[in-house]
């Protein structure tokens, strides 16, 4: 896979959950009975969407870590 589709492919990920985020806070508060404003759950889509994407890459760059310090050679 190319860089171009690698990097068009995470940008369509993080709009379609950032839409389904606003979407789903919007629908909830609404539900809830509280007054809302759309740009202001998407605002907090936004945040929460970031969070999430920073943990996913962590958790993938822990997990490389993990994987390279487990197939190492112990110094002789």
């Amino acid at each position: 896979m190319s860089g171009a589709v690698r990097w068009r492919r995470a940008i369509v990920s993080v709009v379609l959950w950032w839409g389904g985020l606003s979407l789903s806070l919007w629908l909830l508060s609404r539900a809830a009975g509280q007054p809302t404003v759309p740009a202001r759950c998407a605002a907090s889509a936004v945040l929460l969407v970031a969070v999430g994407e920073a943990g996913d890459w962590l958790r993938r760059r822990w997990r490389a870590y993990r994987r390279s310090r487990s197939t190492r050679l112990p110094p002789a």
